[in-house]
């Protein structure tokens, strides 16, 4: 976000994101470890002063401890702007933790597409931060490299078989694996090379870091990696990774990967970091070991799911939770009045600017958003990330909606407050957590068809009047069927602008049709990716990039990040 806040005492001027991170005392992370979690230095794997990795030996004793309770925060449907659902997530842990509460976060890594295009950085913003920031936001602890190389060997794997006399019998038309890089290039979407035309997509989207974050450990991640599907052969069967022998390769460069990061808030709660699936093209949770060993180490865990309720709520529950069985007992939404307008009408000028008519217009995206999660189970609350400029008739208007609606609404101010913010939200929480357990369930059936899935979602989520398979995805659906693929969960590729598959319909379209333009099988991951309309896997750098507004000054500090 671009706000700024009131600097430390004595400031002349408010202060960045990157000025109030780097500013924070930290807590050394081994005595912060012990201090809030009880996890002695010898089960951490110390990245310098302030960030670790958990062992793995300490993960697999976590396994049997009693587990904690579970929220997961959602949203609207965004707006290019962002709705702070990262900031969201910090200040309503470090509230929970202010009134008592052993409390963890669980977040994704930043990818450095975003964090150089046009999205910044993904580790909270103003008093609501992870720190620190330029790490986190910048290579971290190498995860999103090991992912990276893992997916390009196999690749160079599968190129190398066919040089070498395709034993196999690859159809060489037919190989399905593309090479990944974590950065937004969109000249790379198409290659040529020695083994035919190859494609790049950008490491968030790879299956490889959807096998990460849903491995229970490390002999499931082998299991998973020998289950990818790279290509198929001329009688129509798949060749998996097993069948290549490359499955072993792939899990010595994961195997640091597969521990979670751990790092903390600016108010020095535990946050736990891993993986990084983003929600429009991949399935959008942290992993599945992060969200285990924080559900063991604290009595309440918040995490998120990408962009709106529709897609990363969805997404968390039907393919994360059904995997897992850990499914969430609270769930909260964040708005802004902004995205109001804007999903109201307003302009992205004029989006920043008191207008009631169009806020009033804009109230269907959170009516439909609070639908999606209670279609799954779930009594949300919502949370006003307030800005400065919001009018008293606008916020009114929304906790009227709110009451109609049969929701708690909090007016959150921790980007400027830190958890003191949050702490009416963390309340909140708190209530719904002691109403009972929710009964909390997948959309649609274990053992569904694809086109029932889709169907499901389309219709009861996305307010669509059906879903359209192209002649090309309609063709991969039954040599699907054929394969034995035909029953997995699905994973919907498309645009998070809208509940359509155009990012121009914005967010109060019904009655669409829901166009898939390919379907991808994601084997070890455990299901399909239904790419939708003109939905691009490798993303492009915008006009006017953040890389552009990055250096270093004289003191060898980064400048710029946000």
């Amino acid at each position: 976000m671009s706000r700024k806040v009131d600097g430390n005492e004595g400031a002349a001027a408010p202060a960045t994101d990157l000025e109030i991170a780097r500013r924070a005392p930290l807590e050394p992370i081994l005595s912060l470890a012990e201090a809030r979690l009880g996890i002695a230095a010898e089960d951490l794997v110390p990245f310098g002063h302030y960030r670790a990795k958990l062992s793995l030996p300490l993960l697999q004793r976590l396994k049997d401890r009693p587990r904690g309770r579970l929220v997961l925060v959602s949203a609207i449907t965004p707006t290019p702007a962002g709705e702070g659902k990262t900031t969201a997530c910090v200040g309503l842990v470090d509230a929970l933790s202010c009134l008592g509460v052993s409390a963890l976060a669980c977040l994704r890594e930043p990818s450095l597409g975003p964090v150089f295009g046009m999205k910044g950085g993904a580790a909270g913003g103003g008093r609501a931060q992870v720190v620190p920031m330029e790490s986190i936001n910048l290579h971290f602890n190498g995860d999103f490299h090991a992912v990276t190389s893992a997916h390009n060997l196999l690749a160079a794997l599968i190129d190398n078989h066919l040089y070498w006399g395709n034993a196999l019998e690859i159809d060489p038309e037919r190989v399905m694996w593309p090479r990944v890089l974590d950065l937004n290039d969109r000249s790379l979407r198409r290659v040529h090379t020695g083994q035919g035309e190859r494609n790049f997509e950008i490491t968030a989207a790879s299956e490889i870091m959807a096998i990460l974050c849903l491995a229970e450990d490390l002999a499931d991640l082998e299991r998973r990696l020998g289950r990818i599907v790279v290509a198929w052969r001329h009688d129509d069967t798949p060749v998996t990774v097993a069948d290549l022998g490359a499955v072993g390769a792939l899990a010595v460069l994961l195997r640091d990967a597969m521990a979670p990061n751990l790092v903390q808030t600016l108010e020095h709660t535990p946050v736990l970091i891993h993986g990084g699936p983003f929600a429009n093209i991949a399935h959008g949770c942290s992993s599945l070991v992060a969200t285990r060993a924080a559900l063991a180490l604290g009595e309440v865990v918040v995490t998120e799911a990408g962009f709106g309720a529709d897609q990363g709520l969805e997404k968390f529950i039907d393919i994360k939770s059904r995997q897992s069985g850990i499914f969430p007992d609270a769930a909260v939404i964040v708005v802004t009045l902004r995205a109001l307008r804007f999903h109201g009408g307003a302009t992205r000028e004029t989006m920043q600017h008191p207008d009631l008519a169009a806020l009033t217009a804009g109230l269907d995206n959170l009516v439909r958003q609070v639908a999606v999660a209670r279609a799954f189970g779930l009594e949300p609350v919502v949370a006003l990330n307030a800005f400065p400029d919001d009018s008293d008739d606008e916020q009114a208007r929304l906790l009227a909606c709110c009451s109609q609606l049969g929701v708690a609404m909090a007016n959150c101010d921790h980007w400027a407050r830190g958890g003191e913010g949050a702490l009416t939200l963390a309340r909140l929480v708190q209530q719904r957590l002691a109403a009972g357990v929710a009964d909390v369930a997948p959309l649609y059936p274990d053992g569904a068809s694809v086109e029932e899935a889709l169907e499901t979602i389309a219709t009861r989520l996305y307010g669509a009047s059906g879903v359209e398979l192209s002649p090309e995805a309609r063709e991969m659906l039954q040599r699907l069927e054929r394969a034995g693929y035909g029953q997995l969960p699905v994973c919907i590729a498309r645009t998070q602008y809208s509940f359509s598959d155009d990012p121009a319909d914005g967010g109060l379209i019904k009655g669409h049709w829901l166009r898939v333009r390919e379907l991808r099988l994601s084997a070890g991951a455990g299901f399909l990716v239904a790419v939708c309309g003109k939905l691009m896997t490798l993303p492009g750098l915008p006009r006017e990039p953040a890389a552009l507004g990055m250096g270093l000054d004289n003191e060898g500090d980064i400048t710029g990040l946000a």
